[in-house]
């Protein structure tokens, strides 16, 4: 793991064995969280997997980020939508629900990469300036 200097944040890098690890116990512990909302009567299916997806997209990288995202859905179908721990047939309203977890999560996942670059450009020192700019009028 690289510690980004500026934010302390740990840092995995993208396509290793430990950014995949790290994606499914998060995810792992994800179901865990919703498991005890559904407890207490949300209906929310994906609402504690959004975050997590943004979590390890920062900290892992975007495979990572992509596989806790495609590891999500099947948990969700399984474990938290009516008949609870068997596959059914998807209703349209739970093929929606999956529809737009997938969008939010291809949408949040490029967010993380891009908070992901951001960290690593500041913590080596910021963008380096190349003779002139093209912003620069040397009129």
């Amino acid at each position: 793991m690289v510690r980004a200097g500026l934010f302390g944040v740990p840092r995995v890098r993208p396509w290793s064995w430990q950014a995949f690890v790290l994606g499914f116990a998060i995810v792992a512990v994800s179901a865990m969280v919703q498991g005890i909302c559904v407890v207490l009567g949300a209906k929310l299916y994906f609402a504690t997997f959004l975050p997590s997806i943004f979590l390890v997209g920062v900290l892992a990288g975007a495979p990572a980020a992509a596989f806790a995202a495609l590891l999500t859905i099947p948990v969700v179908w399984w474990a938290f939508m009516p008949p609870f721990f068997e596959f059914s047939p998807l209703t349209s309203a739970y093929a929606d629900s999956i529809k737009l977890f997938f969008l939010l999560a291809v949408l949040l996942i490029g967010l993380a990469d891009l908070c992901r670059e951001t960290m690593a450009i500041i913590s080596r020192g910021g963008l380096r300036a190349s003779g002139e700019s093209a912003a620069t009028n040397s009129q």
